[in-house]
């Protein structure tokens, strides 16, 4: 292959760009194209520059420190390679097949590529590819043609050329040093991802609490490679007496700042639903601290707490997307207002709702990963979740990963995704046997204790409890009923309820006045009756209830039945 054929002349527009040098005027005829010199540094070389067409190509090539190879024909032979290319591969024998003789370019994939920049006339171009050896090249193959004189043609459309391209220059410039810069941060990404990741999941439940009325499950799923975590967060939190908090809540922004709020959030939930307050009283006191942790860091949040005894779901929204419910017949109901602004906004007084929640239902709470998409609107997502979540049937961990599979999540989904499952299952046979409710209002004067001792011993023996844990049960009612009949107010209320775990025992009364623990000196005629229950109880609280009023309440532990032999 004769080579001063193939590279006598450069591409179409260097070549036009070569015929404009050679109409070059002297730098001192000034207003006439030229480029006046510099007054402060005068032109000392006036020698002309000379035109691109009096260049030796091979001259130049040859010098360039990028890698330089000229192909010929549709199995591409060798027509040229340039000093770089040779001390990077080796000598490499003219007018042999790219195949054989350029094995590098086969290794990294090259010559399909060779193949389409031959068929098209059109360049190519391949970014940071590693070659045998180590280094990495950027690679662009130019398309050669041969004009009706014989002399090589460029690849631009329109340069005049007469013949189709059959050839290819290969033009590899090393480009090791940004492909490892570029390695070097995508390492350290994947670190700082893997970082936040740990951080979350360590800051995420590790096992979920097990309410006795309900069947839980959750799931977590952090954004994809290309992004990184945020700050979704879930929880359950038992609050004795049969009652349990559900919270679902997502702070904005990524990484490891946003896990680290998240924590603090959480954090910060689990102390205050000790207190045992209403939801929308919970969301108010996040707010604050929302506003104390970061002032630039807003957090939406929902905060649900399920009560056996009421079957519904009283719940607070700070700017979180609606709860789903399916009742046992199927039917999906969003829960709808009030919803407040999100976390960290402050100024806002959140309220609470309620959505029933009886036997059969199943909720669903998730944050906006499962059901927003960019080319969709979030109402939309929000439907369909509604579609699936009417046909998925089984337990939590089924509707679960149901739910998360028709949304399309997948591992290298864009967006983190938390979703939490409850139901309350419609328990019969002799399962419902273990889940029992006895109740007497209590009309005051000297014979309501007696008629509460009196209750409370007929359904413990009916339930068929130990005589210890039945004696234990009846003393606990009795003290709660005195102490309710001493500083409450009308009306009262004697509940008790059996689950197939613990024996709760609850009085209600009209005042609002929470009774606490204190020690009762020898003289006292009052005050030992919290203590006697918190003495014998496996656990004991109080709180307030909606409308004004309280509710104190003890649970006793119930023995685990012997194993089967």
């Amino acid at each position: 292959m004769n080579f001063t054929r193939w590279s006598a002349r450069l591409p179409g527009t260097q070549r036009r760009a070569a015929a404009r040098a050679e109409h070059t005027v002297a730098p001192d005829r000034r207003g006439e194209g030229s480029v006046p010199a510099a007054r402060a540094e005068p032109l000392t070389d006036t020698s002309p520059v000379p035109a691109v067409d009096e260049l030796g190509v091979r001259d130049v090539l040859d010098r360039v420190p990028s890698l330089v190879a000229l192909v010929h024909g549709p199995d591409h032979r060798i027509a040229y390679v340039n000093d770089a290319y040779t001390a990077a591969f080796g000598n490499r024998p003219l007018g042999a097949p790219a195949r054989t003789a350029l094995p590098e370019l086969d290794e990294i994939g090259l010559l399909p590529l060779l193949d389409q920049v031959l068929r098209s006339g059109r360049p190519r171009t391949v970014k940071s590819r590693k070659a045998p050896g180590g280094r990495s090249y950027t690679f662009t193959c130019t398309p050669v043609t041969t004009g009706a004189d014989g002399q090589s043609g460029g690849s631009g459309e329109n340069d005049g050329g007469s013949g189709a391209a059959d050839g290819v220059l290969v033009f590899a410039t090393d480009v090791t040093d940004h492909a490892e810069a570029a390695e070097r941060l995508r390492a350290s990404e994947r670190r700082q991802r893997e970082t936040a990741v740990t951080l979350q999941r360590s800051l995420l439940p590790q096992e979920l609490e097990e309410p006795d009325d309900l069947r839980i499950a959750a799931t977590y799923h952090p954004g994809g490679t290309e992004a990184a975590v945020g700050g979704d967060w879930y929880d359950v939190i038992t609050l004795g007496g049969g009652r349990t908090a559900l919270v679902i809540g997502d702070v904005m922004g990524r990484g490891v700042r946003a896990a680290a709020v998240m924590g603090q959030l959480r954090t910060a939930v689990r102390a205050y639903a000790r207190l045992d307050l209403p939801p929308h009283e919970v969301l108010q006191l996040l707010d604050g601290l929302a506003t104390e942790i970061d002032a630039n860091q807003i957090a939406t949040c929902t905060y649900a707490v399920h009560d056996p005894n009421e079957g519904r779901l009283v719940y607070a929204s700070a700017g979180h997307l609606p709860i789903l419910v399916r009742d046992e017949h199927g039917t999906v109901r969003r829960a709808g207002e009030p919803i407040g602004p999100p976390l960290g906004t402050g100024g806002w007084m959140h309220s609470s709702g309620a959505v029933p929640l009886g036997p059969g239902s199943t909720a669903v709470l998730y944050t906006d990963g499962l059901v927003e998409r960019r080319d969709a609107d979030l109402d939309e997502g929000i439907a369909a979740l509604e579609r699936a979540l009417a046909g998925a049937t089984g337990t939590p961990q089924v509707v679960c990963d149901r739910l998360v599979r028709s949304a399309g999540v997948t591992p290298e989904h864009d967006d983190d995704v938390a979703v939490l499952v409850l139901q309350h299952p419609a328990r019969r046979g002799p399962q419902s046997e273990l889940f029992r409710n006895a109740a007497l209002d209590l009309l005051g004067g000297v014979e309501a204790a007696p008629r509460a001792r009196a209750f409370a011993s007929g359904v413990l023996t009916s339930w068929r409890f130990p005589t210890e844990l039945h004696d234990l049960g009846v003393l606990a009612a009795s003290e709660l009923v005195a102490n309710s009949l001493q500083h409450g107010t009308p009306p009262m209320r004697l509940r008790l309820r059996r689950t197939d775990r613990r024996l709760i025992i609850e009085v209600t009364d009209g005042d609002d006045h929470l009774p606490r623990r204190r020690r009762a000196e020898p003289g006292d005629e009052s005050g030992r009756g919290i203590a006697i229950v918190a003495t014998i109880a496996t656990n004991w609280g109080s709180r307030r209830t909606p409308g004004g009023g309280k509710a104190v309440w003890c649970e006793f532990a119930l023995p685990k039945p012997a194993p089967a032999r």
